[in-house]
This record gives structure tokens, C-alpha cells and sequence, in this order.
């Protein structure tokens, strides 16, 4: 899909992966709503550099958990913009069991409901209410983001970092990858990211990641087959993999996780066998 002129949607964009994603689609010519909820110093410095950019940027900040809030982010965009070619749908909360601890503590008391609501429920309620302006674009993407801690939960080195509830809910995105990859056929492809360690996400500079001991990051990395962490740039280049050049690709799952799922297991030497 050529992107030039393309109308567009990236959740979480205020900071991180959705931060540089929408760098990236605007500066391909195409015209963005952006949402933001906290983190307020950094919303301003997004807003303000979109506003500078262009005029044809929405930004909007908005609680996705809220579905009336959500409804009331796509009427602003069919209005302002009439239809939907791209949906990023990166927006999560994940506590880190080495910087929350237990659920059981009481100032955790409602983290298992935020970590649902956030990391699937949100996911849910804006496909949902997108899908109209997808279908009136009449070719359209959306690119889900999710977490190997749909496949490893809390078990391993990246345990410290994956906390059960937001392990769940990832596994979750992948189940509705393939329905919306079925529902939205054929005009509109539906794939999946599955992150690793990232940078802006459970890696180096995270809160988490810098209550790990040497030890615990050295472990994470011997854990990952490429041996380091992944940046960035690099989940960009895949999401842009997908709007631009992966039109014969739907209801897929990429694993951009450096051979993390892999690393567990080493391969034998070949045995001489006895025959």
C-alpha cells in the first residue's frame, strides 16, 4: 500500500514506538490522529511537534479504556477525515513484576484490571469502533502490538519484567488478530507484532530494567539468541514492513524478539550414531 495521501491512526503516540511510528507515517505524506492520555510533558512536546508539521494532524487525548470516549475519537476522525487506511494499535500497560511486586499488594489492587483493559479490552474497542472508516477506505492495514509474554509469561529471566495479567492479555491479541484478519477480508489486512526486549519497552532505560542486576540483564541477553535488545527503530521498520510492502500477508504474526522464544533451548551436537 503506498502511503502518500493516507489517512491514519497510531494509539499511545506520545512516546516510544508510537512516538517514532508516527514520525515515520507523516513523514511518508500521511495524515495522522494521534492519542495521548498520560505522561503529560511528553504529549506536549508531541503535540506541539505535529501542530508545527501540519494542520491536517488530530491529536486527541483520550482514555481507551472508555467506550464512549472511544466513539467520540472516531466520529472526530470521520469527520475530519472521512475514512481510515491505517490503524497502529499500540497501546498496553504492563506491570513488571520486578518494579510492582505481587498483585497482592495492596497498592496493586486494581493493576490485573488495568493491564486487561489497556493491553486487550482498549485493542478491542478501537478496532471495533475503526471498522466502519476502515471498510469506507476500501484498502486499509492495521498492525497489532503485543509481547512474547503471550508466550513465555512470568517464566524465565524475562519473568522479572512480564507480569501474569499482562502475559494473558497478550496471548489475547493474537486471537483477535486472526478473527479481524477474517472479519475485515479482503479489503482490509489485520497482522501482528509480537516484541521482545525493546528499548522503550521492558528494556535498557525502562524503570524495570534498571532495577535488574547485572546479573538478571546479563541472563535476559544469553536468553536471547542475537544477544542484545532490540531498538526502536527496528519495531518501525517492521510496522512500515507491513502497511507498505506486505500486501499478500494477513492475520500473521511476526516475532521481532531477537530469538528470545528460541533461546532456552541449544542445538546438540549430531550423535555418531550406532548402526
Amino acid at each position: 500500500m503506498k502511503l502518500a495521501g493516507k489517512n491514519g491512526l497510531v494509539l499511545g503516540a506520545s512516546r516510544g514506538i508510537g512516538l517514532a511510528t508516527a514520525r515515520a507515517l507523516a513523514a511518508r505524506g500521511v495524515r495522522l490522529a494521534l492519542t495521548w492520555y498520560d505522561w503529560p510533558e511528553a504529549s506536549k512536546k508531541m503535540r506541539d511537534e505535529f501542530a508545527a508539521m501540519s494542520d491536517d494532524h488530530l491529536v486527541v487525548r483520550v482514555d481507551l479504556r472508555r467506550p464512549q470516549e472511544v466513539r467520540q475519537l472516531l466520529d472526530r476522525i470521520g469527520a475530519r477525515f472521512g475514512s481510515l487506511h491505517i490503524l497502529v494499535n499500540n497501546i498496553e500497560r504492563g506491570g513488571m513484576p520486578v518494579v510492582h511486586g505481587s498483585y497482592q499488594r495492596q497498592v496493586n489492587r486494581d493493576q490485573w484490571q488495568r493491564e486487561m483493559e489497556t493491553t486487550l479490552r482498549a485493542k478491542w474497542l478501537v478496532f471495533e469502533q475503526s471498522l466502519p472508516l476502515l471498510r469506507a477506505a476500501q484498502q486499509a492495514a492495521v498492525v497489532n502490538i503485543s509481547s512474547i509474554a503471550g508466550i513465555v509469561g512470568r517464566s524465565g529471566p524475562a519473568g522479572l519484567l512480564f507480569n501474569d495479567g499482562y502475559a494473558a492479555a497478550n496471548r489475547g491479541v493474537s486471537s483477535f488478530t486472526e478473527t479481524w484478519a477474517r472479519l475485515g477480508a479482503p479489503s482490509i489486512r489485520v497482522n501482528e507484532i509480537m516484541l521482545g526486549i525493546i528499548e522503550s519497552r521492558h528494556g535498557p532505560g525502562t524503570r524495570g530494567w534498571d532495577l535488574l542486576s547485572a546479573e538478571q540483564k546479563r541472563d535476559l541477553l544469553a536468553h536471547t539468541l542475537l544477544g542484545r535488545t532490540g531498538t526502536t527503530q527496528e519495531v518501525v521498520r517492521a510496522i512500515l514492513f507491513l502497511l507498505e510492502d506486505a500486501d499478500f500477508m494477513t492475520g500473521s504474526v511476526i516475532r521481532l524478539d531477537g530469538g528470545y522464544v528460541l533461546g532456552a533451548e541449544r542445538v546438540p551436537a549430531m550423535p555418531e550414531g550406532v548402526i
